[in-house]
């Protein structure tokens, strides 16, 4: 990754609806990992996580990769990238084999695997993830680890995340043309629920949200492990649209009203204070009570929420995340959004920091590069030598090195 092949450097890149992030770490000699070079620009090439335009999104990804560069006195040569988008989709599998010998070996695990995964797929997408859950060994549940038991019969519940291979394909093809090669291509909520989650949380129960521009990912954790993922098609760009319709104001503005002005109702501390307002074309600009904007982005905000909501009571995991919801990614720092999720919820909602990671505070304790540094955790984890659990080594490095395969055959 660097030319300093000494130095134990990880580069992620979170290719976004509103922006293009590079990050690049060194991992040091406490094992934790410093961000020594941030990158960001504006992503114009992307609509809802899907990449629309490669020529804008090639641009943006090298213009926040060489930021990064020239801030960490290194060149990027591959990078660990996500992927999300109305495209993804999520269900649970269930296998059964037969154990060899009596005695659970890689092969046995290896088909359980694949028993799980034989489950008809529409053509148009391909397996990105299978995450198993647990494992069951002559009806005895809860196992971890299988390998080295005995038993007769092993089964495996998996989590399994499936995508469209052309929305995958054209992610790569952004970055190789700007001289990177990909190396592994992550979930983006994987990668955010990695940075901003405690294990006791994913344990107890927990959903995050992770709010970006275009969509809002959702994973829900259960006894230490995924058991359900989706994507909205509702993000922080709704939000803009309906500042500019319902304000009268160009979609610039909106966005930087949204940024530095906006709250929601439960955040005003002031309701009466005046906002500006630019006008369209050559029309005037004026002022509206900050109230007013308020209930613009509130309207949004609990719609958001709800749906959420909707998707948890669907799935069936309303009453299972007793740890509450953490929300992350850049959609979710608006004033006041942790009180109205609340409100709409009816649990305990925090804002989800990363965690683990040093360096630069207002990168490390900013929910909006959740992702990026999520992707480099999960970079860590790829290159330990040795990885204490089976849920490491099939669920990422396992499935990882088959998604690079099919992401080649399929071209």
């Amino acid at each position: 990754m660097s030319k300093k092949q000494e130095r134990r450097l990880l580069a992620g890149l979170d290719i976004g609806t509103s922006k293009v992030a590079a990050i690049i770490g060194e991992v040091n000699e406490e094992g934790k990992i410093e961000i020594i070079g941030v990158g960001s620009h504006p992503s114009m090439g992307l609509k809802r996580g899907v990449v629309i335009n490669i020529d804008a999104t090639v641009h943006a990804i090298s213009r926040a990769v060489e930021d990064a560069e020239l801030m960490a006195g290194c060149e990027v040569h591959s990078v660990y990238t996500g992927i999300s988008g109305s495209h993804v989709k999520s269900f649970n599998s269930h296998g059964i084999v037969a154990v060899k010998d009596h005695e659970v070996m890689q092969a046995d695990l290896d088909s359980v695997i694949d028993a799980a995964k034989a489950v008809a797929i529409p053509a148009d997408q391909r397996i990105l993830h299978i995450i198993p859950q647990e494992f069951i060994i002559d009806e005895q549940a809860g196992i971890r680890e299988p390998l080295g038991m005995s038993g007769v019969r092993l089964e495996a519940k998996v989590h399994m995340v499936t995508g469209a291979v052309s929305a995958a394909q054209n992610i790569i093809k952004c970055i190789e043309r700007c001289g990177l090669t990909v190396q592994d291509i992550i979930l983006q909520p994987l990668a955010s629920s990695q940075s901003v989650l405690s294990e006791d949380e994913k344990e107890l129960g927990v959903c995050m949200v992770d709010i970006g521009g275009g969509t809002a990912d959702i994973a829900v954790f259960t006894n230490g492990m995924i058991r359900h993922s989706t994507v909205l098609p509702v993000g922080g760009d709704h939000v803009t649209n309906d500042i500019a319709v319902a304000l009268r104001t160009p979609m610039q503005a909106a966005e930087t009203i949204k940024r530095e002005k906006s709250c929601v109702k439960q955040g005003l501390d002031d309701p009466e204070a005046l906002v500006d307002i630019p006008g369209v074309g050559d029309r005037p600009g004026r002022q509206v009570a900050k109230r007013v904007l308020a209930d613009v982005v509130s309207a949004r905000y609990e719609e958001l929420f709800e749906l959420v909501r909707k998707e948890l009571t669907r799935a069936g995991f309303q009453d299972l995340i007793r740890s509450g919801v953490v929300l992350t990614g850049g959609g979710s720092c608006v004033k006041g959004g942790v009180s109205l999720a609340e409100s709409v919820f009816k649990m305990p909602v925090r804002l989800g920091v990363p965690k683990n990671v040093i360096g630069f505070s207002d990168v490390v304790e900013n929910p909006t590069f959740a992702t990026g540094l999520g992707l480099l955790q999960y970079a860590q984890l790829q290159q330990e030598e040795n990885r204490g659990s089976m849920f490491v080594k099939q669920g990422v490095q396992g499935l990882f090195g088959k998604m690079r395969q099919w992401f080649q055959t399929s071209w």
